[in-house]
């Protein structure tokens, strides 16, 4: 299969109840709530905090701001994922040429490494600040993780959104404590909703709220989850999951923008009317907190501060696992996946603690959010695309009321964005350090190149129509050409739809010959189908489904007794208890040929199901 569903051992694996009514409703909330951790992730820490000691109340607009425009992106993005069945990832590669999703791909890695370095550094602040445990050891067991994630997985879709749930409702308790205990001035509060003219400083901090709100991964991953959710897939059945899902986003979205809020008031209420301007380290926030308001006030902060980079790290992780499989098709071990997308974070956080010091945590923090909004265009304007095409969306496609207000979000992200970058180079061009030749040789291309693509993914669908998301079914499916020669009675075949399946059904035909039952297999591996298991109804396990069948209907036209059975998840787990429940007394597989290397990225399926099945394994090469 060329294609895959998007997260596939979760695909659909949450039922959705035929009854009218709140169970109905229920069943689609969930999918937001993991977005929304992203939303008060300890970057918007970092952000929330500068700009309410440096200016008050005055960038509550730009909060609010930033919540409508997720909102507005955030519908898109689960709009895309529950009509067409892909997330935005897989959209971009059946849309784009290589030569432009390769730098799309690129680019989205790099905001999901900064994204992940946000909630290492929260982490490890918030270990020092609860415990006193030292910064390099905080960011060092952070890669532990990873392992919290696995199990969270295996345990399914449902637990992992109410742990999530959970920490988020911890953070909001927190900070109603928080208001409490600092009394913010609720006059001034109103006040700092009405837009005010931004300065130099505060523009870079507006730009880091909006980077740190409105999550380019947050994108890829919500067009994701909304097919974890097992709805019928006809013009009613979209319908409702569209309009609860946007209910779920409103909701959960609005309590995000509350504990943003919150931070930035607590940093108002503390710090500026204290006389405290330049509060931009967490740490230091912490410190401040002991000062004026006692212990209570710093230990809820260390709590909720730790809470929240926990919760974001999931959604990192998974946001990355989305992104290679969809730009690339490239499926490795979960567990390499999330390791590779924590290291990444890791690094940069180590080395600045090494070599420039604990203080110097802070300003990455912010810088990392800055980084995620410069990226936000790239994932913005393909999806306002991607949504806005009638010949791949139908009767779904936006109303242009919709596309209007998405492309005047789209361009406020973009020339804010334009005018950060321009002044920062025109600032270390005028600085005339030793960095200048750098700036000149290798930062200003790439300005220019990164103007390049986002100018061919604005302007080319309007003069080319979007191509539809590929399908592969028989088509690319070999001839069959089958021979006879019986022995056993109740036969297990894998099959992976390649050329290899021809050899992998003859050799079990030879084994049996028209006397036995063939049991043909094939699991979907998809990051979906990994969460949703049997309930997962994608676009990839649809057609594993049909290719599957295709071949059982080849086998039963020549005489043969033949099964169709899709599995879904991890591939060694998944045969062995298909061949163990189905009781059959041959198992018959194709080697991959692969060995070393790339057993440790793609999994040693064959000697590992030999060990978990009770019946001999005739394995084809």
């Amino acid at each position: 299969m060329d294609d895959r569903r998007s997260l596939g051992n979760v695909h659909s694996s949450v039922a959705i109840p035929k009854a009218k009514g709140w169970r109905r409703i229920l069943a689609f909330l969930g999918p937001a709530y993991l977005i929304s951790v992203g939303y008060m992730d300890p970057g918007n820490w970092a952000t929330d905090i500068a700009g309410g000691s440096a200016f008050g109340y005055q960038l509550i607009w730009v909060l609010l701001m930033s919540n409508l425009m997720a909102l507005l992106l955030q519908s898109l993005s689960a709009r895309l994922g529950i009509v067409r069945g892909l997330d935005l990832a897989q959209a971009s590669r059946h849309t784009y040429p290589p030569i432009v999703n390769i730098p799309l791909y690129f680019l989205a890695e790099i905001a999901i490494a900064a994204c992940d370095l946000a909630e290492v550094i929260g982490m490890a602040i918030g270990l020092n600040l609860l415990f006193g445990l030292p910064l390099i050891w905080g960011v060092l067991i952070s890669a532990a993780d990873t392992l919290l994630i696995l199990l969270l997985l295996n345990r399914g879709m449902r637990i992992m959104e109410v742990f999530i749930l959970s920490i988020v409702s911890l953070i909001g308790m927190a900070f109603v404590a928080e208001m409490f205990i600092v009394k913010p001035d609720v006059t001034e509060v109103i006040k700092g909703l009405v837009p005010s003219a931004l300065s130099d400083k505060a523009l870079y901090i507006a730009i880091g709220i909006i980077g740190a709100t409105v999550m380019p991964h947050n994108l890829y991953l919500h067009s994701s989850l909304v097919q974890t959710r097992r709805f019928d897939r006809n013009a009613i059945g979209m319908r409702e999951a569209i309009r609860f899902n946007f209910f779920d986003t409103t909701i959960a979205l609005n309590l995000a923008f509350f504990v943003n809020a919150a931070i930035l008031i607590l940093a108002a209420a503390a710090f500026h009317t204290a006389g405290h301007y330049d509060v931009a380290e967490i740490d230091q926030a912490h410190e401040l907190l002991g000062e004026l308001f006692g212990t209570m006030a710093p230990a809820l902060f260390a709590i909720a501060l730790i809470g929240a980079g926990q919760s974001s790290t999931i959604t990192g992780t998974l946001a990355g696992q989305i992104v290679m499989e969809g730009y690339l098709n490239l499926r490795i071990r979960p567990w390499l996946r999330r390791l590779i997308t924590r290291l990444l974070a890791i690094i940069p956080a180590v080395v600045s603690i090494i070599y420039f010091g604990p203080d110097s945590l802070g300003e990455l923090l912010v810088f990392s959010q800055v980084v995620l909004s410069l990226q936000l265009g790239f994932a913005v304007i393909p999806l306002i695309h991607f949504t806005s095409d009638k010949l791949t969306m139908g009767q779904f496609a936006i109303k242009p009321w919709v596309q209007l207000l998405a492309w005047l979000t789209a361009v406020i992200i973009v020339v804010l964005n334009g005018k950060l970058v321009v002044d920062e180079i025109r600032g270390w061009l005028a600085a005339d350090g030793p960095y200048v030749l750098w700036v000149e040789f290798l930062v200003i291309p790439i300005a220019f190149l990164a103007v390049g693509l986002l100018l061919y993914i604005t302007v080319k669908p309007f003069f080319a129509k979007l191509r539809p998301a590929k399908h592969h079914i028989d088509a690319t499916l070999p001839e069959l050409h089958l021979q006879e020669q019986p022995a056993h009675k109740r036969i297990a075949v894998t099959l992976e739809f390649k050329p290899l399946d021809e050899r992998v059904l003859n050799a079990a035909i030879a084994q049996g010959g028209k006397k036995a039952e063939y049991i043909l297999i094939h699991i979907t591996e998809s990051a979906a189908a990994r969460y949703l298991g049997a309930l997962t109804d994608d676009r990839e396990a649809l057609d594993d489904a049909t290719n599957l069948e295709h071949y059982a209907e080849k086998l039963r036209a020549a005489g043969y007794n033949a099964e169709a059975v899709v599995g879904q998840g991890s591939p060694v787990v998944a045969i062995a208890e298909l061949v163990n429940k189905r009781e059959a007394d041959l198992l018959v597989m194709g080697s991959h040929g692969h060995r070393g290397l790339k057993d440790l990225l793609f999994g040693a399926t064959v000697d590992a199901v030999r060990h978990r099945v009770k019946v001999p394994v005739l394995v084809v090469k």
